[in-house]
């Protein structure tokens, strides 16, 4: 046992804590843990995703950007952006006269994401941003669609993100959240936990060299709220009309709000 504890230890010891998978840590250190996970799988991020679902993380992006309804002409914010797979498929849409700002917390999927769309072409009207979530540099009602694919389990405060995309949403505009979710049909829990905690880890371990950060990713899945506790926080957060739809029997789900006020 340690007598005499440092300043940074003392300080941690009283600082309030939040999840990180399933330990808990000090609030103040789980932004840095989880930039952490995602510097350490950035380059094999899209390759673990094709892997980890057998592709069919492309079909329920899809499924998002068509309920997204982006128009030309509008302004879009991809939040937790990442290797712009949303951003490379929304920006047909809002072309030729539309922007959109790809914005994440990590640097180094942002660097993945921006060569992924100058190898497509995608330059005019894309921007790239690093930036918190939970505290956005950004104008009020500046954007008329925000969306968000599997990073709000990730972030230290989700109810501040959801006021800030609250905040930032022109009136009229809507917020897409893709996220892990709880399933809905008989026996697929059993069966979706095994397949996560035997096989996910060890996927990461083998592709991306990384045992322990996979982990972490199944963990908070795991500590993510269900549905309808998620559409209460987007509620409590000032959006409106709030629907779920609930895909691969409910593995994930997209929830779509709107800013009215």
């Amino acid at each position: 046992m340690n007598e005499n504890p440092t300043a940074e230890e003392e300080s941690n010891a009283l600082a309030p804590t939040t999840h990180f998978g399933y330990q808990e840590v000090p609030e103040n250190r789980k932004e840095d843990l989880v930039r952490g996970v995602f510097s350490n799988v950035a380059a094999k991020y899209d390759l673990m995703n094709d892997m980890m679902s057998l592709g069919v993380h492309r079909l329920w992006k899809r499924f998002t950007v068509d309920l997204a309804r982006a128009r030309p002409g509008q302004r879009l914010l991809d939040l937790a952006g990442g290797t712009g797979d949303l951003a490379a498929a929304l920006y047909p849409k809002i072309r030729p006269n539309g922007s959109i700002v790809v914005s994440d917390i990590n640097p180094d999927m942002l660097e993945v994401g921006r060569r992924r769309l100058a190898d497509k072409g995608i330059l005019d009207g894309v921007e790239f941003v690093e930036a918190n979530a939970e505290a956005l540099p950004f104008a009020d009602g500046e954007f008329d669609l925000v969306t968000l694919a599997f990073g709000i389990r990730n972030m230290t405060h989700p109810e501040r993100a959801l006021r800030e995309i609250h905040r930032v949403l022109k009136t009229g505009g809507r917020v897409l959240i893709l996220e892990f979710s709880h399933p809905r049909w008989p026996g697929l829990q059993s069966i979706y936990d095994l397949y996560s905690f035997n096989l996910l880890p060890r996927l990461g371990e083998w592709i991306a060299k990384d045992r322990e950060s996979y982990q972490y990713l199944v963990e908070s899945i795991r500590r993510f709220p269900d549905q309808e506790t998620f559409q209460a926080m987007m509620e409590d957060a000032g959006l409106a009309r709030v629907e779920v739809f609930n895909l691969s029997g409910g593995i994930v789900a997209v929830h779509r709000g709107y800013r009215l006020d």
